[in-house]
């Protein structure tokens, strides 16, 4: 079985799990999330499926694993609980998601928030962090039309630290650090890309990323469990434009990793984060020109000290012109 393993200098668990090594790399003659070719998939239109090479489980997994040998009491592992799931967004193999009707990318929306609700029935669940790979350069293995969902039994590391200083920011000021972000942003103007009822679209003043967006909830709403139906569509809105105007920068697929972040479930030391984490959306798109990677190495890896190769006030410019203007 997958486990995990403390690192007593990050304050977190690794997750190890063997079994991911012999994942598929993508496959020329073969999609397992196409029904045309899978036959063991039912007809969908967007579905929640169970990860075939997951790093955790609710369950026991029989995999062959090397167990640690180590005596010393400074080694601790703990069962890898916890749950891994594929997001199909459509069966069409070759659909981007901004070709998708807004109708289509709101059942994929609902999806999360019935997939967070349902997992967040699980005591041992503490964090859903539903997430979504796109193109080879951040590893993509399989091209189909995708996103994943992870539920973790301990809240990751970089998320524990934005709570912290989200709640440190709470106390000292009397509200949301989201709050002060997006009217900071709205009244500085040149770097918010796109904004509807619900939802406002920027690139921050600090992102690491050339055209890291944010995408935060206007209203602060707490999670997707707290979505009304105009907040549904106007995410399907949001996730559409952005995601086609990505494509028009280089004109090219433009490789990106879409986070989504919330509060944590089913922990007491969070009790209260919703009125300082609410619902938000970070891409991390590599690219730093047409063929030209932004990578996270030696300072960023090593050190955790990111470098920004542009000026993002000049990325929102680009990135603006190319949203659609239509509904």
């Amino acid at each position: 079985m997958p486990e995990f393993r403390w690192n007593p200098l990050l304050d977190t668990w690794t997750m190890v799990a063997t079994n991911r090594q012999h994942r598929p790399h993508l496959p020329k003659d073969y999609c397992p999330f196409c029904p045309s070719q899978n036959k063991a998939l039912p007809k969908y239109d967007v579905m929640a499926y169970e990860n075939d090479f997951p790093v955790m489980s609710l369950e026991k997994i029989k995999v062959k694993s090397q167990k640690s040998k180590a005596k010393s009491g400074i080694f601790k592992k703990a069962d890898a609980i916890g749950k891994c799931e594929v997001i199909l967004y459509s069966p069409d193999h070759n659909k981007k998601l901004y070709q998708l009707s807004i109708q289509h990318v709101c059942k994929i929306v609902l999806l999360w928030h019935e997939r967070f609700v349902a997992l967040s029935k699980d005591e041992r669940i503490k964090y859903i962090f539903p997430f979504e790979n796109r193109g080879e350069e951040v590893g993509v293995t399989m091209p189909h039309p995708h996103g994943q969902l992870y539920a973790y039994s301990f809240v990751p590391a970089k998320v524990r630290e934005e709570l912290h200083n989200s709640k440190q920011y709470y106390k000292q000021n009397g509200k949301s650090i989201f709050a002060d972000l997006n009217a900071a942003e709205k009244k500085y103007k040149k770097r918010v890309v796109y904004e509807n009822d619900s939802f406002i679209a920027y690139i921050p003043y600090f992102t690491d990323y050339p055209f890291g967006v944010y995408v935060v909830s206007k209203k602060l709403i707490a999670g997707l469990h707290k979505f009304r139906l105009s907040d549904t569509l106007n995410l399907a809105d949001m996730l559409r434009k952005l995601t086609a105007a990505f494509d028009k920068i280089y004109g090219r697929p433009f490789p990106y990793m879409m986070c989504l972040y919330q509060a944590p479930v089913n922990d007491n030391e969070y009790a209260g984060a919703e009125k300082y984490y609410p619902f938000h959306i970070k891409f991390f798109p590599p690219l730093r020109a047409k063929d030209k990677i932004k990578w996270y190495a030696g300072s960023e890896m090593g050190a955790g000290a990111a470098a920004n190769p542009l000026d993002v006030d000049e990325c929102a410019v680009i990135l603006r012109s190319k949203i659609s203007k239509k509904k």
